[in-house]
């Protein structure tokens, strides 16, 4: 749909026009009724030259629609002259999350294509609405402006970064679901138990379970050498000294995530007011990766102070609960305490100890996510 309207110049020059002619022949002065139509005729023409719709043929394109924070992501507009006599000139914006981004599209010549590529900003984390793109033409001395709506209204999708990991500690797991005895490496983990597949290793066959309910039943095990990963992210807004440290909080725990995903290990992430609780077997895929990165996308600092939310033995292998400076540390190391291993990883835009250890808990502390992660790798990491 194409808009036309005036604009300041060709709304000043209509007002003076109109008095002006009217004035003129009222008192019979020729010159300045003819000025006065001379400009009323000239915002006309204005208007005119931008009434028809533009002889461009568009299309807008946005890429990729999901992104990591700060990552590259474009958006990527064509224009094909179909015009044959005339060149066209167009200022462009794009609307990205309620602000105006804008396009600097050259001269369009008749019959010519140019596609131009503009970057979306992504310094945002969470679900960002871009477009309408809209197209303006400026009529006879920038008189009057045409606007044209190009595009639907797309999502991108911004996810936390997922910065650099070396690994998870070394596997100390609980023994069976429940129980209170440490397994160190070898051995298997019953975790749960699934209905046969074809294809499924008949050795696997929990026979107690399969005569009693008459369907074939399959040992889920877990192998105590690989560890368990328990991810406690603390999300409300009085626990971190900016707004800004939740950001860094929220990419620590996607990083440790996701290198427990690429290793195959179980995990689960579980922020401390309930909006995120996920929990994904060992060899989860990337697809698995991507929902957990997803929900921390979506993930909006809670009101208030946390309470902390108390971990299932099946989960205290090693639990890295991260919070802010303003976090209450005493209750979130007893929590992870618990664990065979516990860390506890401070987004501290003060800190002077950047490692240091409360009790059995591993403390590390720094103003940036990177920090924190390089702190993991040094003090934690096999």
């Amino acid at each position: 749909m194409t808009n036309v309207r005036l604009t300041a110049r060709g709304s000043g020059a209509l007002l003076l026009g109109v008095p002006l002619a009217g004035l003129g022949l009222w008192w019979r002065y020729p010159g300045v009724a003819g000025l006065g139509l001379a400009l009323v005729l000239l915002v006309a023409v204005g208007a005119v030259s931008v009434l028809s719709r533009a002889q461009v043929a568009p299309k807008r394109t946005v890429r990729p629609r999901t992104v990591q924070r700060l990552g590259a992501c474009s958006g990527v507009v064509e224009l094909t002259g179909t015009s044959k006599r005339f060149p066209v000139v167009f200022d462009a914006t794009d609307e990205v999350a309620g602000e105006a981004v804008p396009v600097d599209i050259p001269l369009l010549a008749p019959g010519q294509n140019v596609k131009v590529e503009y970057p979306i900003p992504t310094h945002a984390r969470g679900l960002l609405k871009v477009g309408p793109l809209t197209l303006s033409r400026r009529g006879l001395a920038g008189l009057a402006r045409a606007r044209t709506v190009v595009g639907d209204v797309v999502e991108v999708r911004v996810v936390p970064r997922v910065l650099p990991v070396r690994g998870l500690p070394g596997g100390v797991r609980r023994g069976h679901v429940g129980a209170e005895e440490r397994v160190e490496r070898g051995g298997t983990d019953l975790v749960g138990l699934r209905e046969y597949v074809p294809g499924d290793d008949l050795r696997r066959l929990h026979w107690a379970t399969s005569a009693r309910t008459g369907t074939l039943m399959i040992r889920e095990d877990a192998d105590p050498a690989r560890p368990h990963l328990a991810v406690v992210l603390d999300d409300h807004a009085d626990g971190y000294a900016e707004a800004k440290d939740l950001e860094d909080a929220v990419e620590v725990a996607a990083s440790l995530v996701a290198v427990a995903i690429a290793e195959g290990h179980p995990v689960r992430l579980a922020s401390t007011s309930g909006a995120v609780d996920v929990e994904l077997p060992a060899g989860a895929v990337d697809a698995d990766a991507s929902v957990v990165l997803a929900a921390l996308a979506d993930l909006r600092a809670a009101d208030g102070a946390g309470a902390v939310r108390s971990l299932p033995i099946r989960d205290l292998d090693v639990v890295a609960v991260v919070c802010g400076a303003r976090a209450g540390l005493s209750a979130l190391a007893l929590e992870a305490g618990r664990a065979s291993v516990g860390v506890v990883l401070v987004v501290d835009p003060e800190v002077t100890q950047p490692i240091s250890a409360v009790g059995p808990v591993l403390l590390l502390r720094h103003a940036k996510a990177e920090g924190l992660l390089d702190a993991w790798n040094t003090a934690v990491s096999r």
